[in-house]
């Protein structure tokens, strides 16, 4: 696992390292991997490995239908544009009540995470057909979202304040979603302000209609996939990562991890630029029990030489082209043949449980080798 977790690394810093290679100390190699591990949580913009689910919890099929929308399989991105901001979060109701009041801890969302949009979800129940007289005369009801300024006065304007409104057939089920953005932004500029969210159900002209006709599941009763769920699509700004190499505990040279040690880097002299598989798996580094999808997954990694005169094959840059020409007339000391590293990169796609169990799908730029080149 340690040389797994030392590749990617090595490979997501396109590092290109013609000094002679060093080889990892045995009382070391604790230090590292803890090391290594964390520089793969930096990676992923988590400090610490969230906890596993105390029991077997499926995440919400909004969130699975999502990924699946966004990432393939192997989470590589299918389009970059589908997604507003990098990250989704989904919050189940913590109020457990039968009530149409609705109360979501927003606590693990990070003070730098710029909210996009956040959407209320609530599954509404098939109900028995509507009779009588109003029914007949009437097809509709509004649906109205309250933010809870106040507890104590939700039946005055100052206790609420009206965040989305609209009309919904009498029949029908299955889920309705409303835009809740503002309410949010308040929250996370003071939490001590989330009171939750109330809503209502009235007949066109305000007309009271019978709770039994328009029903919601709770976060009670009902199947986990029904409960009423916040959507939260934030950015937190992150666009790749930049980790030094040298920083890695007590090895002034990064480590040769490859087996076959001095020989196997001199066979890579005659091999051409060009990428290789890099497997990274979940399970394999003990991070199974809160990753969801997916997996693993392929990084790849750039490996073999750039040698002189470079062909168009090796996608070399100008630059890559003059300093080959420079190294093989050996015009200016000290200057090396141009590095075999990715040119093209594909992000990633993690869904994962957070500290709080809430589910998360978050979007990771440049970890994919998609192609390699000499630069």
């Amino acid at each position: 696992m340690l040389r797994l977790l030392l590749l990617l690394l090595l490979a997501r810093l396109q590092s290109c390292n013609p000094r002679p290679p060093s080889v990892l100390p045995e009382e070391d190699s604790e230090d590292m991997r803890t090391e290594a591990l964390r520089r793969l949580l930096e990676v992923f913009g988590i400090e610490d490995p969230p906890r596993s689910p105390h029991h077997i919890k499926q995440p919400p099929q909004y969130m699975v239908d999502l990924y699946n929308t966004v990432a393939g399989a192997d989470g590589i991105t299918k389009d970059p544009d589908i997604l507003e901001g990098n990250t989704v979060r989904s919050f189940l109701d913590k109020t457990h009540s039968d009530e149409m009041h609705f109360l979501f801890i927003l606590s693990s969302v990070a003070k730098n995470e710029r909210i996009l949009t956040a959407e209320l979800h609530l599954f509404r129940l098939r109900t028995k057909v509507a009779e009588g007289p109003f029914y007949k005369r009437h097809h509709f009801c509004q649906v109205s979202v309250y933010q809870v300024l106040d507890k104590n006065k939700l039946d005055s304007f100052e206790g609420k304040k009206l965040l989305a409104a609209r009309l919904i057939t009498l029949q029908g089920s299955g889920w309705e979603v409303f835009g809740i953005t503002q309410a949010v932004r308040d929250w996370m500029e003071e939490d001590s302000s989330n009171h939750g969210l109330l809503v209502t159900v009235r007949g066109l002209g305000s007309a009271p209609v019978d709770p039994s006709m328009v029903r919601f599941a709770s976060g009670r009763d009902h199947h986990e996939s029904k409960k009423p769920m916040l959507v939260l699509f934030t950015d937190d700004g992150r666009r790749g990562a930049a980790l030094p190499i040298s920083s890695l505990p007590g090895q002034a040279n990064p480590p040769t991890l490859l087996s076959g040690g001095r020989n196997a880097r001199s066979l890579d002299q005659f091999l051409p630029c060009q990428r290789q598989l890099l497997s990274v798996d979940f399970e394999e580094i003990g991070w199974s029990g809160w990753i969801i999808s997916p997996k693993s997954y392929n990084a790849y990694h750039c490996k073999g030489s750039c040698p002189f005169p470079l062909g168009e094959n090796m996608r070399p840059t100008n630059h890559a082209t003059v300093q080959s020409i420079i190294n093989a007339l050996k015009l200016t000391q000290g200057v090396s043949s141009p590095c075999c590293v990715p040119d093209k990169l594909f992000s990633i796609n993690l869904l994962y449980f957070d500290d709080d169990e809430n589910v998360v799908l978050k979007q990771y730029d440049d970890m994919v080798a998609g192609s390699c080149g000499c630069h």
